[in-house]
Parts: structure tokens; sequence; C-alpha cells
């Protein structure tokens, strides 16, 4: 008598739970790292105790380097660029504030000429960013 003999699967791994696990995984690390918006260039802020912070609606920020390099948000300009960019603005510059991001180590003279060239443009609201004090 000869019996029938049942064909053997081979062995799978379903792989299903993983490819979830690693989703979820995902979405977890994307919803809570913190975006922080880094400039083109590096700027190391003075340090000030006294520190109100307030975020305007519409600002502009632009950021000086320790060489005196100017950008505004992510994108490097020369002298001219930000006074065009800063003309840009027209009627809205009033309402807009102006955010100065200087290095400690930046020439003092030219954050003054950055200052004025806001002022000529038009800009009513200036802010100077700086790091809490550790003590």
């Amino acid at each position: 008598m000869a019996f029938l003999r049942k064909k053997r699967e081979d062995p799978r791994v379903d792989l299903t739970p993983m490819v979830d696990v690693v989703f979820l995984l995902l979405i977890f690390f994307m919803i809570s790292t913190t975006f922080v918006e880094t400039p083109g260039l590096t700027v190391d802020l003075p340090e000030s105790s006294s520190q109100a912070e307030m975020k305007e609606p519409e600002e502009i920020k632009v950021y000086v380097a320790r060489d005196g390099a100017i950008a505004i948000g992510d994108q490097k300009v020369s002298l001219a660029q930000f006074r065009e960019r800063l003309q840009a603005f027209g009627e809205k510059a009033a309402d807009t504030t102006f955010v100065l991001l200087a290095d400690k180590e930046a020439f003092h003279g030219r954050v003054v000429e950055l200052m004025d060239e806001a002022r000529l443009a038009g800009f009513k609201k200036l802010a100077i960013a700086t790091e809490s004090a550790e003590r």
C-alpha cells in the first residue's frame, strides 16, 4: 500500500508586521523632531540676561557672520542685493519686524550699517537677537 506524502511548504517569514513597526517609528520620529531654522552662515549670538521673546507675524531675519557676510534667511547676499531686497518690501516695511542676528564677534560698524539700511528702507520695528545668559 502506497501512502501519499504531503508536500511540505518551506517556512516563510511574514514581513508585514515588521514593515508596520518601521513605518510607525518613522512617523513618531517625524512628529517628535523639532525643526530648527539654520542660516547659511555660522552665527554665535551674544548673551543677554534680560530677554524679551516676541515673534511677529511679519518678519525678516538678517544674519551677520563674524567676517561680515550677510544672509537673508538662508541665502547669502551682497550689500547691494541686501539693499534691493529691503527696498522690495515697500510700504509693508513699516509693519514688518527687522530681526538682526549678528555674531558676537561681528564688527559693530557692519551691524550699525545694516540697521541704517533697514531704517532707510522704511522698517520701523527692529529686533536684535541674543541668547539667554546661563547663570
